[in-house]
């Protein structure tokens, strides 16, 4: 009688605890989507409802029109393939030199690799307004200013990417290396075949990291271009902003629409992503 009073008491309290975490989890999602909900409401709504006060959490109707009169006042078009064409180059070339970089830290012997290693892990300490003189000269210098060339190729060597990469890399075993060098396997044909296909978790965190980085990058571009026919979708947006006046109608929509690639980005990697965080950053 006692026993099962006893597990009845452990069921009441273990069923109280599930609910207690899901309310504390259905709270967070609904503070983590409220903006992104408000940005919808507020790019469909009517333009007097905006500074209604109490504000409006639902619309009296909804104007769709919004999203297209927002994309044609600027060229958008343009704007979105120069970000899709910045966003895809710069990952495919961040995520290659931090496997690459990362590989060699992890797996390779060689004269002050610690020293090397701490010296590209300190630069994560410096603020990008130090080197941003610098590297704008030298970009000048190079004759990429003012192309998307110019936007994509100075940053894409980071620290971050790399720390992980060598994290996560440490944890292959190097018996594996070992049996393909055996088999006569050269060096790239050990990264390529072995090391590659262990890697997908950190792989998809970082295609996400590097894809909401550059998509999202407005200071970069700006400093770079002076075109805006290689201006990226951020600083389309940023020219929404009248001097004095500014539609938060169009720039909700457009900030909406601007949202998505990064949105399904996520969700093409998402089932890798948490696993990928959480092995590359517990173990040196």
């Amino acid at each position: 009688m006692e026993i099962s009073g006893r597990m009845g008491m452990d069921k009441r309290k273990y069923v109280l605890m599930k609910t207690a975490i899901f309310v504390f989890m259905l709270g967070t999602a609904a503070v983590t989507l409220f903006p992104f909900y408000w940005m919808f409401v507020t790019a469909v709504k009517p333009v007097d409802e905006i500074w209604a006060f109490p504000p409006k959490l639902w619309p009296s109707q909804f104007i769709w029109s919004n999203f297209t009169t927002a994309l044609q006042r600027a060229p958008f078009g343009t704007y979105f393939k120069n970000s899709f064409f910045v966003t895809l180059i710069s990952t495919g070339i961040t995520v290659s030199i931090n496997l690459l970089a990362g590989f060699a830290f992890a797996k390779y012997q060689f004269k002050f690799k610690e020293f090397f290693f701490l010296i590209v892990l300190s630069t994560l300490m410096i603020p990008l307004q130090v080197t941003m003189i610098p590297v704008f000269i030298i970009a000048s210098k190079l004759g990429i200013r003012n192309t998307l060339w110019g936007v994509i190729i100075p940053p894409c060597a980071e620290a971050l990417g790399l720390f992980m990469s060598r994290q996560f890399i440490s944890d292959i075993p190097n018996e594996l290396m070992e049996a393909g060098r055996i088999d006569g396997a050269t060096e790239f044909t050990i990264f390529s075949k072995i090391i590659v296909p262990n890697v997908k978790p950190l792989i998809s965190v970082l295609v996400i990291f590097t894809v909401m980085w550059r998509w999202n990058d407005l200071q970069w571009p700006l400093i770079m271009l002076s075109n805006d026919k290689f201006y990226t979708v951020q600083l389309g947006l940023s020219n929404l902003n009248g001097a004095q006046y500014v539609n938060w109608n169009d720039m909700m929509a457009a900030s909406l629409i601007s949202v998505l690639p990064v949105v399904i980005v996520f969700l093409i990697f998402q089932k890798e992503f948490v696993q990928g965080v959480a092995s590359s950053g517990i173990k040196g």
